[in-house]
Order: structure tokens, then C-alpha cells, then sequence
């Protein structure tokens, strides 16, 4: 381990898989022009909830990043998490298969979820009432865990660095990356692929947030309806 405090960390790609955009460039130019994410449910029926808007992820393919048996083992938010990695790893032009095994210890994933598979637990919990807990997938407990996109981006990769999942609610992605400047900082790595992902909006993510107060109800106008100042 380097003790050096003038180690200097610096950012050297960057991936987005987001409501405005499936890349970097797509997220940055929405941004720039104002437009707002959210918009009125779809994905779900969600009549019996107060909230009935969100920032859905519109137009992923799963399969762009990987093969359709890795995509069916990953909850959503695994999958983004992957898709944004792909993402960062090729803006940064690391070339992994060109990395000794050697290397390759030095470079490690960090990678949040405050929620982790949300998406997958509530189908889950659907077929245990409705079908009895023999018809539970086996792949229930790897696709809900947080830490399960940061183990899956190493395998996808070869990284073998640190690598582990900082849940901490929406400081989640912000710890993590926290984490990862002090981890090459300290030069306990070179090289970190760091973020967080979030897949949970179904009713039963969106009906936990109305339940705790945390959600706008202005129905009619999602793309103003958040307003954390007023």
C-alpha cells in the first residue's frame, strides 16, 4: 500500500444509463435544455397509488450490454449498473483484455444500490402467495442483494480489486465514490469503476415512498411536480 496523500485521483470515464438518456452525451444535452425526466406511470397500473408519476427508464435493451441469460439472472437495476460500467470502461479506453492478471488485482468496483433488487423481490413475493414458495426462483437471493451489480461488473470484466456495495439511501452512489477516491488515494488500487443504480419503480417502491411522505401527489403536472424548496 502507497502512503502518498499527493497521489492524485482523477475521473477518466463515464457511463449513464438515465431518464433523459442512455449515455453521457444523451443525459448532458437533456439536461442542458431543461427537460424533465418524469412523466406519468406506464410501466405499471398505478391506480391505487397517491404518486402516479416517475422518472422511467424508457428504450433499454438489456441485450446491448450482454447475453439474454446474464440479463434474465440480473434485477434491473443490475442491469443498468452493467450498462453504465460497459459505458465507462469504453469512454475511458481501458482495455481490460489486454491486462495482466497482475494488473487486473489493482483495479476494483465499487458500485451502490439503496434499494438493490426491489423489482425482483416484489414478482417473488407475487409467486410465493399466488404459487407457494417451491415455484421462488433460484436466482431470487443473487438478483435482490445491492452488492450483486459491483460482483457481476468484476466477473464481466475480470477485475479482481476491492469490491463491494455502500448502502447508505441517497447517499448511496455518493459513499461509494467516496470510498473509491480513498482506495486509490491510500494506493490500495489504481483504478476503481464506481457509481449507483436504482431500479424501483413499481408499486411496491412507489406505494413505500407515498407511505413515508417522501413523494409529490401534483398528478397533473409530473415534469414541475418536484419541488423540494416550496
Amino acid at each position: 500500500m502507497v502512503q502518498n496523500n499527493d497521489r492524485r485521483v482523477v475521473v477518466t470515464g463515464m457511463g449513464a444509463v438515465t431518464p433523459l438518456g442512455l449515455s453521457v452525451r444523451e443525459f448532458w444535452n437533456e439536461m442542458l435544455n431543461g427537460k424533465s425526466g418524469a412523466s406519468l406511470i406506464e410501466k405499471f397500473d398505478p391506480s391505487r397509488l397517491n404518486t402516479k408519476f416517475a422518472c422511467q427508464l424508457n428504450g433499454f435493451d438489456a441485450t446491448n450490454y450482454m447475453d439474454k441469460k446474464t440479463a434474465r439472472r440480473l434485477d434491473p437495476f443490475a442491469q443498468y449498473a452493467m450498462a453504465s460500467a460497459i459505458q465507462s470502461i469504453e469512454d475511458s479506453e481501458l482495455k481490460p483484455e489486454n491486462l495482466s492478471d497482475e494488473e487486473k488485482t489493482r483495479i476494483g468496483v465499487i458500485f451502490g444500490s439503496g434499494i438493490g433488487g426491489i423489482q425482483t423481490f416484489y414478482k417473488q413475493a407475487v409467486i410465493n402467495y399466488t404459487d407457494g414458495p417451491k415455484r421462488i426462483s433460484p436466482f431470487f437471493i443473487p438478483m435482490l442483494i445491492p452488492d450483486m451489480a459491483s460482483g457481476y461488473i468484476s466477473i464481466h470484466f475480470g477485475f479482481r480489486g476491492p469490491n463491494y456495495c455502500i448502502v447508505s439511501a441517497c447517499a448511496t452512489a455518493n459513499n461509494n465514490m467516496i470510498d473509491s477516491y480513498l482506495l486509490i488515494k491510500q494506493g490500495i488500487a489504481d483504478v476503481i469503476v464506481t457509481g449507483g443504480s436504482e431500479a424501483s419503480i413499481n408499486e411496491l417502491g412507489v406505494g413505500g415512498f407515498n407511505a413515508s411522505r417522501a413523494l409529490s401527489t401534483r398528478n397533473d403536472s409530473p415534469a414541475t411536480a418536484s419541488r423540494p424548496f416550496d
